[in-house]
């Protein structure tokens, strides 16, 4: 296997499409010097085939035969050697993944300088200020990340430098103190690993590109690697560079630009320059920059050769590019170019406005294969005005969104503070039906425990409202929280990102989120692609938010959970008497308020969706839900602080409280013991309808039976469709479905049963995924999961992401079979899943009618419903 290629060598496609071979950065600087003959400094490519092979066993056989040759080969195309006394070849040495990752692995730059090489240097250029400053940048960059020394010492020493010689920048210092500087620091080094400071260059670059494999492994690439979704075992591949200097004079420097604006998506020249600088003293925000207009100032014939170049990069990628560059004397080099980063609203204008170009020509399907999640949840929710921030935790980002607030331990406190006008953030250990009031008070939700299908995570979604939760270095203590040293006390302020999972200490500023004109554009052709193949339904238990996802397009409502009503501050009262009630005349009077009230709810969803299906999960959670928390309680008895409501409440939780509560008594379960609460709730339903319909609308009732696993036991709940129908006239003209949540792996595996009951099938994803792998839900992704995904014994979370080879295969085994004894059968999925734009491509493939999701995920979905048909092509 060949582990080395150079940037010209003959590959058999063009090298932009080898980026799993050679990474992003070594794919396009090789399309750069071989396909567009831009002027950039030779090099080589280690591909990331010898990135793995050096993570599963250490430096691969042949590698180092392989980096001399190419070595060799690069010297003779420079005219120059590494390390020679004379004229000697620098180096650089950098990352480059498959998927950008910026600013998440290691850089060497200057690599090839010695104490002999440098003064040779020196000579050459007749500028022993340049020489020594080069040296100090190499030792310092080299012991920090090769040799794991950290750059504390290095800075201070440099700071003192400066404020010695009375100059502001780096570039000011004069030769001596350099020479100083160099000293210093391999002292440092030696100090620090017990060695002189390496002064071969076969030893230097061996030691470098070490360091690249091993960053691919490093904390901040795992953590990006995981928020962004990318595979732990692609590895990384390693360029090594011929040097060029932009710190050599007054006549060079260095710049990042973009062919468009990345924030606005505008044409124009936009980037940042410095004269006399390195790449790093861009990014690293150490020097003031210069826009890069004012290089035309500067160097006006770099600067025309300069924009020739974007514009030939836009129209070879078809994209927006951005790149990095050196002058160094006057001569303009190209250090790399990609396809730029950018802001939620440029990649909508960007897409939109490449199908008009040209030149670039976007189809309508390669337009909309531009937009990310990321870039429509920017503009739907919130965000950070600002990233220059210090985080002060992170969890899980369980509801897209930014929120700034006081903090407020108690729902109660919460209610309380946001009646006196203020921004809350609710910050509990977890929440529970007992909190909602307090959720919906707050302008965020911060939780120490929990997942992403966690009651705070579930309700925060659909409501619209940041939550991180799991945030698991958060610690209660009586009557405040801390976070290492760090204490949160009532009334502090904080800032959360749900999106994230970042956690700030204070105020930050947000941005509104204004979406462009483009998007409703780009919606439109998402929804002209998916005719006749998935719709997009939500997820919504309120007229309000049926309005939102109507709003944002949504054919219908896929999950309508009933249980939510039962938790406003008006019906728990009443859930509570029913589940108190000591005869059953007690038992059907609360029963028949909660008719009454649930009918009023179901008459707004239904006006809200007239003319759109509408599916009614019946209620799903066990009863000890809607009661107060029994530890709570116990304590007030301890004290001897119960009230006589208080010991009914107590008896009761005592009574309905179950070792395994997720697979005790709930759902249709709870039906059969209780089955006047389900003729409830479906009398409440078909009596709404049939008022909506006399009033001239078009109702189109779906009622899902939660968590059956049998065809028997969901014929006996048919029966109470049936009576209610009966007894209610209502069984002529009125558009009423009646089907099932397929939810545990019994279910699906006998799904050519119950579909001859079931006329429609709804997959729940959460706990199907919970009982086909065996994690609890609530538990596992706090700890459990990232050693997981670390250690690759799971390719992807899938609480996050359906696995192809796990919950998918049950869902497409149900769907065939379902339709094997049903062709007309509905199936749908309603899950967290069916908001993920990952799990929505699997859906695709099987053929399912319908994804629901959040109200405010619906854009997310139609645009993943539209990316999968693109890409599945013609097979579908």
């Amino acid at each position: 296997m060949q582990f080395v290629f150079s940037f010209d060598y003959p590959h058999e496609v063009a090298p932009m499409n080898l980026k799993h071979l050679l990474g992003g950065k070594g794919a396009n600087l090789a399309e750069m010097t071989s396909v567009l003959k831009l002027p950039v400094p030779h090099g080589f490519t280690i591909s990331t085939d010898a990135c793995r092979a050096y993570i599963d066993e250490g430096w691969p056989d042949g590698l180092t035969v392989e980096v001399d040759r190419a070595l060799a080969e690069l010297e003779e195309l420079m005219g120059k050697r590494l390390g020679d006394p004379g004229d000697p070849l620098l180096v650089s040495v950098r990352s480059g993944a498959q998927f950008s990752m910026p600013g998440m692995m290691d850089t060497v730059l200057n690599l090839g300088l010695n104490d002999v090489s440098v003064e040779g240097l020196a000579a050459l250029t007749n500028d022993p200020r340049f020489a020594y400053d080069s040296y100090r940048r190499f030792i310092a960059m080299y012991a920090r990340i090769v040799q794991g020394i950290e750059s504390d010492e290095f800075d201070r020493l440099l700071d003192a430098a400066k404020e010695l010689s009375g100059v502001d920048s780096d570039g000011e210092i004069p030769a001596e103190l350099l020479r100083y500087l160099v000293g210093a620091y391999k002292e440092i080094v030696a100090q620090e690993t017990g060695s002189p400071f390496p002064q071969d260059p076969k030893v230097q670059i061996r030691g470098a590109i070490e360091a690249v494999f091993g960053s691919w492994n490093g904390p901040r690439a795992i953590a990006y690697r995981e928020r962004e979704g990318i595979d732990h075992r692609l590895g990384t591949a390693v360029n090594v560079q011929a040097m060029v200097f932009g710190n050599r004079d007054d006549n060079s420097g260095t710049g990042v630009g973009f062919t468009r604006d990345p924030a606005t998506g505008e044409q124009g020249v936009y980037g940042d320059f410095l004269v006399n600088a390195q790449g790093e003293d861009v990014v690293a925000g150490v020097r003031i920059t210069e826009p890069l207009a004012e290089l035309e100032t500067h160097f006006p014939e770099v600067f025309h050769e300069l924009m020739d170049i974007f514009e030939r990069l836009e129209l070879h990628y078809r994209d927006m590019c951005d790149v990095e560059f050196t002058v160094e004397q006057g001569k303009l080099w190209m250090l790399q170019t990609r396809v730029g980063k950018r802001t939620g609203i440029a990649a909508l204008r960007m897409a939109v406005a490449m199908t008009s170009d040209t030149g670039i020509k976007l189809t309508r399907e390669e337009a909309l294969l531009r937009i990310s999640p990321d870039h429509l949840d920017q503009m739907l929710h919130p965000q950070f005005a600002t990233t220059k921030f210090e985080v002060l935790t992170t969890g899980l980002g369980a509801s897209p969104g930014a929120a700034v607030g006081k903090v407020y331990f108690t729902s109660d406190d919460a209610v309380r503070a946001h009646e006196r006008g203020e921004e809350v953030i609710l910050v509990r250990k977890e929440t529970s039906p007992d909190d909602v009031h307090g959720m919906l008070a707050a302008n965020g939700i911060l939780t120490s425990r929990g997942g992403l299908v966690s009651h705070a995570a579930v309700v925060a979604r659909g409501w619209g409202k940041p939550a991180v939760v799991g945030a698991d270095q958060l610690i209660f203590e009586n009557g405040f929280a801390k976070i290492e040293d760090v204490e949160l006390h009532e009334g502090d302020e904080i800032s959360i990102d749900g999106s994230t999972g970042t956690v700030t200490l204070g105020r930050l500023p947000l941005e509104a989120a204004e979406p462009p004109q483009e998007l409703e554009l780009l919606l439109e052709w998402a929804d002209q692609l998916s005719a006749g193949h998935m719709s997009v339904r939500a997820n919504a238990d309120s007229g309000p938010d049926a309005e939102v996802a109507r709003r944002f397009g949504a054919k219908g409502i896929g999950l309508c959970r009933t249980e939510h009503m039962f938790l406003a501050e008006d019906r728990l009262p009443i859930v509570r008497r029913m589940i108190l009630a000591d005869t059953p005349a007690d038992e059907e009077r609360a029963l028949e308020e909660l008719r009454v009230a649930q009918r009023e709810d179901f008459l707004q969803i239904l006006r809200a969706m007239d003319g759109l299906p509408v599916t009614v999960r019946l209620l799903d959670p066990p009863l000890h839900e809607f009661l107060p928390d029994i530890d709570a309680l116990l304590i007030k008895e301890s004290n001897q602080t119960l009230t006589e409501e208080d010991a009914k409440l107590l008896e009761a939780a005592k009574t309905w409280r179950e070792f395994n509560p997720m697979l005790g008594v709930r759902g249709v379960r709870l039906g059969v013991l209780k089955p006047g609460l389900y003729t409830m709730q479906v009398r409440a339903l078909l009596e709404a309808a049939m008022d909506l319909k006399r009033s001239g609308g078009e109702p189109h009732v779906e009622v899902m039976i939660p968590l059956t696993i049998s065809k028997a036991e969901l014929a006996y709940a048919h029966a109470w469709v049936e009576v209610a129908l009966a007894e209610l006239g209502a069984d002529d003209g009125l558009d009423v479905l009646f089907g099932t949540m397929i939810e545990t792996p019994r279910a699906a595996l006998l799904a050519m049963e119950i579909a001859e009951i079931a006329e429609f099938f709804s997959f729940g994803t959460n706990d199907l995924t919970q009982l086909t792998y065996g994690f609890s839900r609530d538990d596992v992704e706090g700890k459990l999961m990232p050693i997981y995904l670390a250690q690759g014994l799971l390719p992807s979370n899938p609480f996050k992401v359906v696995d192809a080879e796990g919950v998918i295969e049950l869902v497409n085994i149900a769907a065939k079979r379902g339709r094997s004894t049903r062709p007309d059968i509905k199936l749908g999925v309603c899950g967290e899943h069916g908001g993920d734009p990952d799990s929505i491509a699997s859906f695709v493939k099987i053929g399912l009618d319908y994804v629901s999701c959040s109200p405010y995920r619906v854009p997310i979905a139609r645009l993943a419903v539209a990316q999968s048909l693109i890409r599945e092509g013609a097979s579908l």
